[in-house]
């Protein structure tokens, strides 16, 4: 009798040790999957708290948003740094420049030059000097953002008047119209324009945009080209494009933009059912 009752209390020892190991494990490798994925900038990642004790389940669920939070700070900082090196780079070239620009011009106007072999080669340094002056003045607006005048807007009324400016594509508008959002009208809508723009370059046939309450996020979707993922993380990084005629700042833009209205753009891990590609408009709670 005491020998039975021995092995049972080994059995259960047995038993809760092997499921202590197991569980142990099982944290171990949540580790490493949020250290790789932190190595790696993949802030997105959600490990799920199933089978997990109430405190572990919390400790999860602080580290699944940590990833965003972490998201968002970078993006920040990105910011920031761009235009401290869109600033730097710009007053270096304007200032190399622009006496490059007005030499050849006091030359072209020089009669000893003026139908000489000297003209063409003068021109051609004035004008590529001009061309790169009016490149550098084009991207200054990375840095000189005026402020927003906030206003209270009417999202759906907001959203659903892009409608009419792309009549060629199927919209799906999903918000209540007693959501408000206070924003700058103008840029945010050249947020708008830049996100619809890109889709349609994308061969998109459909936007679509809702509102969730839950979260208080507006998801963009639309059905164009599937963006990769090497793709997809530098893509908020200004002067990186995949087209031959971009110029890479639109999406850069456009989260500065928001930035200094409080909100922030980022991509979306996945799409919403139905599209391709979604983007996330949010506060900024930093």
């Amino acid at each position: 009798m005491i020998i039975a009752d021995i092995a049972i209390i080994l059995t259960a020892i047995t038993i809760i040790v092997v499921r202590n190991y197991r569980h142990q494990c099982l944290l171990r490798d949540r580790a490493r999957l949020m250290r790789d994925a932190m190595r790696h900038r993949d802030f997105s990642f959600r490990l799920p708290t199933k089978g997990l004790l109430f405190g572990e389940r919390e400790l999860q669920d602080t580290m699944n948003n940590m990833g965003h939070e972490i998201e968002k700070l970078i993006a920040h900082n990105e910011v920031e740094s761009w235009q401290r090196l869109t600033r730097v780079l710009t007053h270096e070239i304007m200032n190399a420049t622009t006496p490059v620009m007005s030499i050849s011009q006091a030359y072209l106007k020089d009669p000893n030059i003026k139908n000489t072999p000297y003209e063409e080669g003068f021109q051609v340094i004035y004008d590529t000097s001009t061309g790169l002056v009016s490149f550098v003045n084009g991207f200054r607006k990375m840095t000189q953002l005026q402020q927003p005048t906030m206003k209270e807007l009417s999202l759906y009324e907001f959203c659903r008047s892009f409608t009419s400016l792309y009549e060629n594509l199927k919209w799906e508008i999903d918000i209540p119209s007693s959501i408000m959002l206070n924003a700058d009208e103008n840029m945010l809508r050249q947020v708008f324009i830049n996100l619809i723009k890109n889709a349609i370059e994308a061969d998109s046939k459909k936007i679509g945009i809702r509102y969730v309450d839950n979260k208080s996020v507006l998801l963009i979707s639309n059905d164009g080209h599937v963006i990769p993922d090497d793709v997809a993380r530098e893509i908020f990084i200004p002067f990186f494009t995949t087209k031959q005629s971009g110029s890479g700042i639109g999406l850069s833009l456009s989260r500065q933009m928001l930035l200094v209205q409080g909100l922030i753009l980022r991509l979306a891990e996945y799409p919403i059912k139905g599209y391709n590609v979604t983007f996330i408009l949010e506060k900024d709670k930093l």
